[in-house]
């Protein structure tokens, strides 16, 4: 039943910035955390950020310093502030989530449609 919705892609030169945003609707449903993956033409997908609702926060390696992940409990909505971009940022990012279904108490993970990120010149 819940669904993530995300915005903010598009195409950015290399050293700009970007800001996606995910938003879960629905009801009968809590978050546990939510993140953002990517993946690129010929690539597997890779974990960038994922943050829990008590605010902690992971990052990859390759995005340390550079990404920001943040969220608004209230809207159950997911940030993440890209800066410093690289060509090797680009790709497709999608919005997760893991959830807990309150009819059931079940667990339920979430995906988004998945938003796409060009770092280019």
């Amino acid at each position: 039943q819940p669904q993530l919705v995300e915005s903010g892609g598009g195409l950015v030169q290399p050293g700009g910035s970007l800001r996606l945003s995910c938003a879960a609707s629905g009801s009968a449903f809590s978050i546990n955390a939510m993140g953002w993956y990517r993946q690129a033409p010929g690539k597997q997908r890779e974990l960038v950020a994922a943050i829990t609702w008590g605010g902690s926060a992971d990052y990859a390696d390759s995005v340390k310093g550079r990404f920001t992940i943040s969220r608004d409990n209230a809207k159950n909505t997911v940030y993440l502030q890209m800066s410093s971009l690289k060509l090797e940022d680009t790709a497709v990012y999608y919005c997760h989530a893991e959830m807990v279904v309150t009819t059931t108490l079940g667990p339920l993970d979430a995906w988004g449609q998945g938003t796409l990120v060009t770092v280019s010149s």
